[in-house]
């Protein structure tokens, strides 16, 4: 009989050390800003001219950066996760959004604290509940059916500000002066007397129901294109929420100053070189690129429920998926300097 205990309380060992694989993401996520700030440690030393080496491990310490919620939504896919642990990895890919939604709410309060230290404490109580949490699948399935029809129309309406949105931060590309021009335009509609309650009133529907429909589907194992919907979407959620805060209570109540293009680069210090803005970096890039391809995660769901075959689905939304990457890194590159002008030159 000893010979038959011993082996299973081994795999019984061997299921509890696996468990820890799930304490992964929060580890991830308190690396965060300690990443960020090896970026701008390097960064800071380097002259007009900076040595290779520099470059390189200042690059290569950004790209781990990236890696955060990439990694947070690999281990969401895992099946083997209970709904806690999976509900933590899903955290754990908006974690670029939400360092920078701390970090504004910090400077609202005042806090004396640094933010590593409360982002620490944050995420260590994230763990330790995601480890309590019961097993809440049964319930958590139910009544999603109207909300993600809801959420994916008023969705499709939004995409006109979001496509103009982008395509204004595309502008900057040419000069902050291109993106000025066209953000003059625009806003003659969404900060109109009427334009800009109805688009506030729209992105706070889309946060409440995204972040419900991504509640109730993380606790679920799914394949990942499910998976990337999900996470993508909590994603935005946070992210939406924490510009909105930053534009309409820090930016215009609490400093008093403009919303324009100095503000969105951290002007006079930029994105690169600040040890605060290059948050900042990760979290617009990650955001203009969720945004087009959590749209196009919609669409293929969309295509697959009228008919279309999923293998065409998924091949247009692997297109998607990729001009959306080169739509956020073109929108980045404008940010940090990068022109057009000075390319063709």
């Amino acid at each position: 009989m000893e010979a038959f205990v011993r082996p299973q309380a081994r795999r019984t060992l061997l299921d509890k050390r696996f468990d820890y694989l799930a304490l992964v993401p929060a580890a991830a996520a308190i690396c965060y800003p300690l990443l960020l700030n090896a970026f701008h440690a390097i960064v800071s030393t380097q002259s007009v001219s900076p040595l290779p080496l520099a470059i390189a491990s200042a690059t290569f310490i950004l790209i781990v950066a990236f890696v955060v919620p990439l990694l947070g939504m690999a281990l969401a896919c895992r099946p083997t996760s209970n709904p806690g642990s999976r509900r933590l990895a899903y955290a754990s890919v908006v974690s670029p959004t939400l360092y920078v939604f701390l970090g504004v709410v910090q400077a609202l309060v005042k806090s004396p604290i640094p933010d590593e230290v409360v982002w620490c404490a944050i995420w260590l109580a994230v763990a330790i509940w995601s480890q309590s949490a019961g097993d809440p699948i049964a319930s958590a399935m139910s009544a999603v059916g109207y909300w993600r029809v809801v959420h994916g129309v008023t969705a499709a309406v939004l995409c006109l500000y979001v496509v103009f949105h982008l395509t204004n931060h595309l502008f900057g590309l040419i000069g902050p002066d291109a993106h000025a021009a066209v953000m003059k335009i625009g806003r003659l509609v969404y900060r109109s007397a009427v334009g800009e309650p109805l688009l506030v009133v729209a992105m706070l529907f889309q946060i409440g129901t995204g972040l419900f429909l991504a509640w109730r589907w993380s606790a679920a194992v799914h394949d990942f294109q499910r998976t990337y919907q999900v996470a993508s979407g909590a994603y935005l959620s946070l992210f939406i929420l924490g510009h909105m805060n930053s534009v309409f209570v820090y930016a215009r109540s609490f400093l008093g100053i403009p919303t324009d293009w100095n503000f969105a680069i951290g002007a006079p210090t930029g994105l690169i070189q600040d040890a605060w803005n290059i948050r900042l970096l990760p979290h617009y890039a990650l955001g203009a690129f969720f945004v087009l391809s959590h749209l196009a995660s919609g669409l293929r769901v969309a295509l697959i429920a009228h008919g279309v075959d999923q293998r065409n689905a998924d091949r247009l939304w692997h297109v998607c998926v990729a001009m959306s990457a080169i739509v956020a890194a073109a929108i980045i590159a404008g940010m940090c300097g990068v022109r057009i002008g000075v390319l063709a030159s």
